[in-house]
């Protein structure tokens, strides 16, 4: 996984002129989850397919396949609705864990076009082309090779957009899909924007639509005649927003400096459990997912943080601050381990669990007992491993306490 940039919002509210280059790309994964469970089952291409559970379930719609969303079937739908819509529908369970493996994988053909990456999702993010065209060409030569190569690499379709805001782009690529690439040139954002319905425009929700619609407002080019003055005097600073949205603007900025500020990973089960076993080898993958990012972003821990949920959602939190900061898996995993023994309630079974990091400082060598020569070992060990699992999925590459006895 690449070291991530992050965007963060100008304080500066007023409207901004449009940068004179379009180089913000944004990739959007298609029907990413049931893109993921088709790469197992071919045989299921071509088909209305929805991933979320079985059709008799309690739970939501996670992702359907565009055949499926011909039938009206949308993600949050639920489930049973869904099967209503669409009766010869095909439903499969959700795989987080997998998804989380092919989205690292994404990413790392995204850092390889870019050194300024965002993922904003697990399967969308934006990357800033510029400065790279000596190795990649210009900016949409450069977007159509990115997506061609995640394609080709991972079997997974995606749609981009190329433009010069981060707004523009988002719109952009939502127009391309499927498995489409689309350049808003620079100076044509407005013209792009026109005909398009407000609620296009990111950040326009249902509530905001109806009371555009009550102005007599439905089209992106209605919101741009309309007065700044009077968006402002009905929407308040939003109606500011509103305005430089409507031409393409937006109030964010790459900031390359940003690290986070705790480091976490979770995993809720299928059905509750009060297996042991199953939640010490949970507890080890989650510990590696969070230690591996940590160490991409050159950090050490001080503070490791369990939480457990229990049936009904009462949800506890026990904090650790060790006296060394550390970042091998092995050490934050023993403490993760200890606190989830100690702490966890024996008669009632756990819905979820979860794992974080904070308290980071910077630097990779791990001050501890370790003695110099075991010390390098250990860290050239989990370079390795990390080095694996970038190019084989994480889940390839697992340590020992990860791994079920019958496994």
């Amino acid at each position: 996984m690449p070291e991530l940039a992050r965007f963060r919002a100008k304080h500066d509210d007023a409207a901004v002129s449009l940068p004179a280059e379009t180089t913000i790309l944004h990739v959007d994964m298609d029907a990413f989850f049931v893109s993921v469970e088709l790469l197992e089952r071919p045989e299921l291409r071509g088909k209305p397919v929805v991933v979320g559970g079985r059709p008799d379930q309690r739970g939501v719609v996670s992702a359907a396949s565009y055949e499926a969303r011909k039938f009206g079937i949308q993600s949050a739908m639920p489930l049973r609705t869904a099967a209503k819509l669409c009766p010869h529908a095909i439903f499969l369970d959700g795989h987080h864990a997998k998804y989380g493996e092919w989205s690292d994988r994404v990413a790392t053909i995204l850092g390889k076009f870019s050194p300024i990456v965002e993922m904003v999702s697990i399967d969308e993010a934006y990357l800033d082309l510029a400065g790279t065209e000596r190795l990649h060409g210009p900016p949409f030569a450069a977007a159509h090779k990115l997506l061609c190569t995640i394609t080709k690499s991972t079997g997974l379709p995606c749609s981009g957009g190329l433009g010069a805001t981060r707004l523009v782009a988002k719109v952009a690529s939502e127009q391309a899909k499927p498995k489409g690439l689309l350049w808003v040139a620079a100076g044509q954002e407005a013209r792009f924007l026109a005909p398009l319905s407000v609620r296009k425009i990111p950040g326009i929700g249902e509530v905001t639509e109806r009371a555009l619609r009550a102005l007599g407002i439905e089209y992106v080019h209605q919101l741009a005649d309309s007065p700044q003055e009077k968006l402002e005097k009905i929407f308040g600073q939003w109606g500011t927003a509103l305005f430089r949205k409507s031409r393409g603007g937006d109030s964010y900025e790459f900031v390359l400096d940003a690290e986070p500020k705790s480091i976490s990973q979770n995993h809720t089960f299928g059905e509750d459990t009060d297996d042991v076993a199953e939640m010490e080898t949970l507890l080890s993958h989650l510990s590696q997912k969070a230690c591996k990012r940590l160490r991409e972003a050159g950090l050490s821990a001080r503070t490791l943080t369990l939480t457990i949920r229990y049936t009904g959602f009462d949800t506890y939190t026990r904090s650790k601050t060790v006296t060394d900061p550390v970042q091998f898996d092995a050490d934050i995993f023993a403490v993760f381990l200890s606190q989830l023994r100690e702490h966890r309630n024996a008669k009632r079974k756990v819905r979820l669990l979860g794992v974080a990091l904070s308290g980071f400082t910077h630097g990779n060598q791990q001050l501890d007992l370790l003695d110099a020569e075991r010390r390098a070992k250990l860290d050239k060990l989990t370079r390795a491993a990390d080095s694996l699992r970038d190019r084989f999925g994480f889940g390839k590459i697992q340590f020992g306490g990860s791994l079920r006895k019958d496994e």
